[in-house]
């Protein structure tokens, strides 16, 4: 067996390829993104680059007015920008949705302001951003969409929020179907069986259902990293990196590989004069250490500080030249899956790259047919393909940076067929090199447990 952990039952018909970048507020995420745009449209592809950032400012760095459809940058064939409109296109998708549930809470004597309020969808704005670059790669209009993101902290929260929705939704809710059958039994309820003017419960439903499987598609398709790059933007700041560093982990948490950091605003050394700049240059090349281990396996870029700002197409010209000089700013290679299985003859891995973890805050632990993994305050739920789902947990270390978390066939849930010489190959947790002899819910001193963070704190 030998698999990545997330299939899509259908991988996103697309031949759009989507970078995105992200990093700290402040670390120039807009200028890299506006000058990788602007150096793929000039190696001959058809760009678009594309601002789900809030506080939009594409426009401010390429000094142009920018809007929410896709216009062309003139000076610069095959280069377009836009930026997502999220509060409209939030009112197109929840439209049908919220105005049921609105119809509901009236109905139990609600006032419309007060049910307006209720039905606000947390985290619209990220789903819309995500929508919308997923729209816009279905569409096929171009080879490349350049994406500016928020700061690191919401990106992350935007590219974990399907799995958090599908979850809660599938769980807490009960499936839609369910949810909408019971609300509209109560709404008719309260109109005495009276006709609605708004949309039907199967309407609803179908548009709840369609707004599910459309997030998870968008997932699927920036997880996958044959269509995906993320880049992450630092300057040489310890305060910086450090961000940066947590923001590695949690995007390799939740599968998305990082395939390269743009370190921005370099002082150059005939810069340094005075005691004030040989300070900040000293303060830099401090941090290049730091930069190095932290983000040396992966390619590392660099764009030096600018003596007057970047704005305007000639002064992102020379940015870009920094960036990837001869380089195509679209490379055809991409970096492995985070999330990958193997294993044969009974034994089965998952392992999982978390680049950077702290050992000691990384906690493991079953949950039926899902593996759930902590990482200080992050936390993934992931659901196990079938053939681990009927296996048992029975120890989990680090190899490098790599999560192995080790299973071996339950055979009171294995198919008939295959018992029987599993049972031959002796794979029960005694046999097993990493169980000592105990079920992997049991600590060393024999107490029950919840996940195998102590064994993870003094792995190698």
């Amino acid at each position: 067996m030998s698999d990545t952990i997330e299939r899509p039952a259908v991988r996103p018909a697309t031949r759009t390829r989507i970078v995105l970048h992200t990093g700290k507020g402040g670390v120039g995420k807009t200028t890299m993104s506006a000058a990788t745009a602007l150096a793929a449209a000039r190696a001959g592809h058809r760009t678009l680059l594309l601002s789900t950032d809030p506080a939009h400012s594409i426009g401010d760095v390429l000094d142009l007015e920018i809007g929410s459809d896709a216009a062309p940058v003139n000076g610069v064939d095959g280069l377009f920008a836009a930026q997502v409109d999220t509060r409209g296109r939030f009112e197109e998708a929840w439209a049908d949705i919220r105005g049921y549930l609105v119809g509901v809470l009236a109905a139990r004597g609600v006032s419309e302001l007060q049910a307006e309020e209720l039905t606000v969808l947390p985290g619209a704005d990220e789903i819309i951003a995500l929508l919308e670059v997923h729209r816009r790669a279905l569409e096929g209009q171009f080879d490349v969409i350049v994406v500016d993101c928020a700061p690191s902290g919401e990106s992350l929260r935007l590219l974990a929020l399907p799995e958090t929705i599908r979850f809660y939704a599938d769980r807490l809710m009960g499936a839609p179907a369910r949810l909408m059958r019971s609300l509209a039994a109560g709404f008719a309820g309260l109109t005495g069986g009276r006709a609605s003017s708004g949309p039907s419960a199967a309407q609803v439903s179908d548009a709840l259902t369609g707004l599910l499987d459309d997030l998870a598609d968008a997932r699927a398709m920036l997880a996958d990293p044959a269509v995906t790059r993320i880049r992450v933007v630092v300057t040489p700041e310890r305060v910086v990196i450090n961000e940066a560093r947590r923001l590695l982990t949690g995007l390799a948490l939740h599968g998305f590989a990082v395939e390269s950091v743009l370190v921005n605003r370099m002082l150059p050394e005939i810069a340094v004069g005075g005691e004030f700049m040989a300070a900040w240059y000293a303060a830099q090349q401090a941090c290049r250490p730091l930069i190095e281990e932290s983000f040396g396996r992966l390619p590392l870029r660099q764009v030096r500080l600018s003596a007057v700002e970047p704005i305007g197409l000639s002064m992102l010209e020379d940015v870009a030249a920094q960036l990837f000089d001869e380089l195509d700013p679209i490379p055809e290679a991409a970096p492995a899956p985070s999330l990958r299985t193997d294993g044969s003859d009974g034994r089965y891995r998952l392992l999982i790259d978390l680049p950077l973890a702290e050992r000691s805050a990384v906690g493991l632990s079953r949950a039926g047919d899902d593996l759930v993994i902590t990482i200080g305050p992050l936390r993934r739920r992931i659901s196990l393909p079938s053939t681990l789902q009927r296996c048992r947990t029975v120890g989990a270390s680090f190899s490098g940076d790599t999560l192995v978390v080790e299973f071996v066939p339950d055979l009171d849930r294995w198919p008939a067929a295959l018992s029987e010489p599993l049972t031959r190959r002796s794979t029960s947790p005694t046999d097993h090199p990493w169980s000592e002899g105990r079920p992997a819910s049991q600590s060393r001193s024999g107490e029950p447990r919840t996940g195998v963070t102590a064994d993870l704190a003094g792995a190698s």
